[in-house]
C-alpha cells in the first residue's frame, strides 16, 4: 500500500511538472508550490495537495533530486499550527512597528542517521509575526540540500499564513542506491520582507 501511494504522488508531481513547472492550486487549497533551481529531470518527485491547517497537507511540492540523491523521492508536504498570534507575538516581545517579521525557532532532521532506502523528515518551527493578527501573508519554504558542497535538492513550498507559531515538514524518501555520507540542510523561510535560516545535517550510512 505505501509503495502504491508514494507511485501516485509521483505520478502527479510528474504531470503537473510536465505541464509547466509550477502548480496552480485552486483557491480552497491553501498554498502552491514550485521548483527552484532543480527541475523535474533530475529526479523522482512527489506531492499532493489537501484543504486545511493543522497536521494536513498543505500544497504539492515540485522539485527534483540530483547527484547523491537521484532516485529518491520528495514527500508531501505537511504544517501544523503550534501557537496562536498573541501567544506568540507575547514569546518575542514583538513591537508591530517591526512589520511582519519571521524567525525560524528550531530546524531538525529525524533521524539524523539512516541507512538508504530509508525516510528521513526535514522539519522547521517557526514564529511569523504582522501587525495584524489575522491577515494571510505569503510565506516560502526552502529546504536546500547538499552533499559534499554540491546542491542536489531543493524543495520549495510556497504557502500562506496567519501569525502564529507552526511546525511544517517535508518527507524525504532516499533511494536503494543513495550515496552514504552526511548531507547539509539549509532552511530558509521567508517573507516578502523578512528571512531567516537556520542550518543541519544527516548521515546516510
Amino acid at each position: 500500500m505505501k509503495k502504491h501511494i508514494v507511485g501516485t504522488l509521483v505520478l502527479l508531481a510528474l504531470i503537473v511538472g510536465l505541464q509547466g513547472g509550477c502548480a496552480t492550486v485552486s483557491e480552497e487549497h491553501k498554498g502552491a508550490a514550485t521548483g527552484a533551481g532543480i527541475g523535474a529531470a533530475t529526479g523522482a518527485l512527489a506531492g499532493a495537495v489537501l484543504a486545511g491547517e493543522g497536521s494536513r497537507t498543505q500544497g504539492a511540492i515540485i522539485g527534483g533530486l540530483a547527484g547523491a540523491l537521484v532516485g529518491g523521492v520528495i514527500g508531501s508536504y505537511t504544517v501544523d499550527k503550534k501557537k496562536n498570534a498573541e501567544d506568540t507575538t507575547n514569546q518575542y516581545g514583538y513591537d508591530p512597528s517591526a512589520g511582519v517579521v519571521i524567525r525560524i525557532e528550531s530546524t531538525a532532521i529525524s533521524p539524523a542517521s539512516i541507512y538508504r532506502g530509508d525516510r528521513v523528515d526535514l522539519k522547521a518551527t517557526y514564529a511569523l509575526m504582522a501587525p495584524q493578527s489575522d491577515t494571510r501573508i505569503a510565506v516560502t519554504e526552502i529546504r536546500e540540500i547538499r552533499f559534499n558542497g554540491e546542491l542536489i535538492g531543493k524543495p520549495e513550498v510556497n504557502t500562506t499564513h496567519i501569525a502564529g507559531t507552526y511546525e511544517s515538514n517535508v518527507p524525504l524518501f532516499l533511494a536503494d542506491d543513495a550515496k552514504r555520507g552526511n548531507y547539509q540542510v539549509i532552511t530558509t523561510i521567508r517573507t516578502q520582507n523578512s528571512s531567516d535560516s537556520r542550518e543541519t545535517s544527516f548521515t546516510v550510512r
